[in-house]
């Protein structure tokens, strides 16, 4: 296990911190190629102190690819900027017992007429970082020094991977963006980069720093996926290249190549880049 997450255990604090509804609770899974893919899980828990939970409701492509792969990284943090992050691995499901019941009568679940909690994923703990505050002043700093060496980064873009709604999301000051990887464990690991800006169609910047030793650590040429979310709880999912850290007008940024981009908001969750080709429907059968 990574010297990142030494601790083995969450304490009855973290436990009773994880239990808050409003909070993001951030899943990256390995899909069948070996590349991260990071999901929104709001109902990620600790059902015990070695033991993380959550709750199916929807489905999307991170439910297979836990099936397939089970390592994961998880992050979570609460509406007071306590932050917390790790690795599990996946270990089973269940369709009733208590921490179904417990979902199911939470006011999110319970009064909903249209859909509930249907099954419930188990993960054991490999090791976390412990609870540590969102360094908010060196986020604000890096923010800037990003917008800043956005100015000397734009070029012509080769593709346009980022469409303009795409841009101005992972652009958005305020919004919040993670960056994934999976490490030479096979683990994939989450890195908050709230700084990140996107400065063409192709590519996501951001200062390096805070969390700068981890991000140097990447290897360059990793793929990497980045996820996306406005307060407004739109959401948007790029994976590509990173290409190593570098000087960007004076400034130590690292970048992403995007060449994979993913709407992964409800109604439709879909691959938006490349674009999907649509083929005629050509033969039908009476499915009675």
């Amino acid at each position: 296990m990574a010297n990142e997450f030494p601790r083995h255990e969450f304490s009855p604090e973290d436990i009773e911190a994880f239990h808050a509804e409003m909070k993001v609770g951030l899943l990256a899974t390995v899909n069948a190629e070996g590349l991260p893919h990071i999901t929104l899980i709001a109902t990620l828990q600790a059902a015990s102190p070695a033991t993380l939970v959550w709750g199916q409701f929807v489905e999307g492509l991170s439910k297979g690819f836990i099936r397939r792969n089970p390592k994961v990284g998880w992050l979570i943090m609460t509406l007071d900027k306590q932050l917390w992050r790790g690795q599990a691995t996946f270990t089973h499901t269940a369709q009733q017992g208590p921490d179904y019941e417990r979902y199911n009568t939470t006011p999110m679940f319970r009064y909903n007429a249209y859909f509930g909690v249907h099954t419930v994923y188990y993960m054991a703990l490999e090791g976390h970082t412990g609870r540590h505050p969102l360094p908010m002043a060196p986020i604000v700093v890096a923010s800037m020094e990003t917008l800043l060496a956005r100015a000397f980064a734009g070029r012509k873009a080769k593709h346009e991977a980022l469409n303009l709604w795409t841009r101005q999301l992972l652009s958005k000051i305020g919004a919040l963006k993670f960056l994934a990887y999976v490490d030479a464990s096979g683990y994939p690991v989450i890195v908050p980069i709230l700084q990140a800006q996107a400065p063409d169609s192709e590519r996501v910047l951001f200062a390096l720093h805070p969390f700068g030793a981890e991000l140097r650590a990447i290897p360059k040429g990793t793929p990497t996926a980045i996820f996306g979310m406005s307060l407004d709880m739109e959401t948007v999912l790029a994976r590509g290249t990173f290409e190593g850290a570098t000087r960007v007008g004076g400034i130590p940024c690292g970048s992403v190549r995007v060449d994979w981009v993913y709407n992964s908001m409800p109604p439709t969750p879909e691959q938006i880049y490349p674009p999907v080709t649509l083929e005629a429907v050509r033969s039908f059968q009476d499915a009675s």
